[in-house]
């Protein structure tokens, strides 16, 4: 099991010398990539290959695969994905399951093995324009059916889901890439429709928070920083899996990565999420998040266990099927 509590990003489409032997020292728990680490498959399987090889383990490797603008892997090489909001509408929640289930297998052949999805956040007329089409529908079923669709399609290609984000981000009109938006619903009208979605995704195995401020839970954190709101959330939802934070580096947080990532553990996050993979803020991170807690590396291992080879399936019929069920919904 790892030593640090972290997720890292690296900084290109190759590791260099020097920064696998930090990975090595660092020992995180597991990498996101991004779209800066992606030139084709011959090159992002040998990434993948040299970062679980620089810790010496069968490291999880994640990526933000959610379809729309959100997809690292991009055309030519990866097909291309509508924004969910708008597969839901054309295709509904069984278009979902085959296109999650496609997705996974494009990333099982790179070396990727967990996809940053379901988005369980329910839009709304004031959902900020960066999440909106990201969601899965504006009402609770519709967001648990489709929910669902993709981590039976995840699962079924092989790929761990992570839910995001917790406790709820559809309320929220600001994005927490540039600010911390605060969302004033009472704690009522939260477990209502916000915490139902993920109360319905508590068997999962991991899951990652929202830079929100929820005064109802607590009146001067954000949720990813609030012992209270992250205890509230968990006993509320269920959810006993491992809990990542969103990425330290947006700027709904305040103080150095530092002290973002000692904030975030001692609140009860079990990883410290930390994505642009520059040297100087990782070292920051790994120092500041620590060690896994036993708690943390139980819930850690319940995920890898949770770890499933794809399921055999003829990837052309399966396309072809997924193409015909979205043409009839053009249609009818």
């Amino acid at each position: 099991m790892a030593g640090s509590a972290t997720i890292l990003g690296c900084l290109g489409p190759r590791l260099g010398r020097d920064e696998a032997a930090f990975f090595r020292d660092a020992d995180p728990w597991g990498f996101i990539l991004f779209a800066r680490n992606v030139e084709d498959p011959e090159q992002l399987r040998r990434l993948t290959g040299d970062l679980r090889a620089a810790v010496g383990r069968d490291a999880v490797v994640m990526v933000d695969q959610e379809g729309g603008r959100v997809q690292r892997l991009r055309a030519p090489h990866w097909r291309e994905w509508l924004p969910p909001l708008e597969q839901m509408a054309r295709g509904g929640a069984a278009a979902m399951r085959l296109r999650a289930q496609l997705i996974a297998l494009e990333l099982r052949d790179v070396g990727i093995d967990s996809d940053c999805a379901p988005v369980l956040d329910i839009a709304s007329e004031l959902t900020h324009p960066f999440l909106k089409n990201r969601c899965y529908g504006t009402d609770l079923a519709s967001v648990i059916a489709g929910g669902r669709a993709v981590v039976e399609g995840l699962t079924a290609g092989g790929v761990l889901p992570v839910m995001k984000h917790m406790p709820g981000h559809g309320r929220a009109t600001g994005d927490t890439h540039k600010d911390l938006p605060t969302v004033e619903a009472s704690l009522e009208d939260l477990r209502e429709t916000d915490f139902a979605a993920f109360r319905a995704f508590r068997d999962l195995p991991m899951a990652m928070t929202a830079h929100i401020a929820f005064p109802a839970l607590d009146p001067e954190h954000p949720a990813t920083q609030s012992a209270k709101a992250l205890r509230i959330i968990r006993e509320e939802t269920g959810f006993d899996g491992l809990l990542i934070s969103d990425d330290l580096n947006m700027e709904a947080l305040k103080g150095s990565l530092a002290e973002r990532a000692g904030a975030s553990i001692a609140a009860g996050c079990d990883i410290a999420l930390q994505c642009n993979g520059k040297r100087a803020e990782m070292e920051q991170v790994v120092t500041a998040a620590g060690s896994l807690t036993p708690a943390a590396a139980a819930r850690a291992a319940a995920a890898l266990a949770c770890r499933r080879p794809p399921e055999p399936v003829d990837r052309a019929a399966l396309s072809a099927e997924f193409e015909a069920m979205t043409k009839a919904s053009d249609h009818g």
